[in-house]
């Protein structure tokens, strides 16, 4: 058994039995960890009732070696990050970047990957409203690409002919990257300026703006991710998050149209 001071974000959290609290959290040198906080949900809790989603803090935890859950015994908080529920864009973001974190984030010490995700949390949390989509897609894509599934963009996917930098192509999302004309003769046209904003996203900036094709970007994230990071257990956030992001020439809001559901 050895003793860890780490710092953590609380990526999930949810109730257990009437007193008590399980947490996933996310440690800078100790990956991901689950530890049960154990009368957490009393009225006068040491933890104060600050163990919730995004929360960043400094954790202390026995680690026992083949346990998968541990002790919570103590938590220092660092950031609260409350402001992300004030935005239901950036909130939507956020739990997208946590639930990919869940999914593909391991044990191991990861810092970077830590690193990306507080940054981009606190990014989400001070962002303007009229801002926060391109940011919270940028966001994900780039998480996305940090996780190994980059999609390529500077070059055919089928025959591996380079695109030229004006060059309109398609997308053939099983394959993960763009394909020429002759490669897919069918299917829903990619200009190159999208193709150039999702590969500055890729890169974590934010690159779409009021002109922008919205509707391909829902259509492409939706499409993508399913196939390559959810293709056995749906991303519970995923659809609410696309949902959100503008439509066509559109503020964010709710609502689908038949452009932005797919890429066929």
């Amino acid at each position: 058994m050895s003793r860890v001071d780490d710092r953590a974000l609380i990526l999930q959290g949810f109730p257990y039995s009437d007193t008590s609290r399980i947490l996933k959290l996310f440690c800078e040198r100790h990956g991901l960890r689950t530890v049960i906080a154990k009368g957490a949900m009393r009225p006068k809790s040491r933890f104060g009732g600050v163990l919730e989603p995004f929360t960043e803090g400094r954790v202390q935890f026995h680690l026992q070696d083949g346990r998968e859950m541990h002790t919570l015994s103590g938590f220092d908080l660092l950031r609260s990050r409350q402001s992300l529920g004030r935005n239901l864009v950036s909130f939507a973001g956020a739990s997208l970047l946590a639930e990919l974190a869940l999914r593909f984030a391991t044990t191991e010490a990861d810092p970077e990957l830590f690193h990306l995700l507080v940054r981009e949390l606190d990014r989400l949390g001070s962002v303007d409203e009229d801002a926060a989509a391109g940011v919270a897609l940028a966001a994900v894509w780039q998480l996305v690409a940090r996780l190994g599934f980059e999609p390529r963009l500077d070059a055919c996917a089928g025959c591996g002919r380079p695109i030229g930098r004006d060059e309109a192509s398609r997308f053939d999302v099983e394959a993960g990257g763009v394909a020429c004309t002759l490669c897919r003769p069918q299917g829903r046209m990619v200009d190159a300026r999208s193709r150039y904003e999702l590969a500055r996203m890729c890169q974590g900036v934010p690159a779409v703006d009021a002109g922008s094709d919205w509707g391909l970007h829902r259509a492409l994230l939706r499409a993508f991710v399913t196939a390559h990071l959810s293709a056995e257990h749906r991303l519970r956030s995923l659809d609410l998050f696309v949902e959100l992001l503008p439509h066509q020439g559109g503020a964010a809001g709710g609502g689908t149209n038949a452009e932005s559901s797919t890429v066929p």
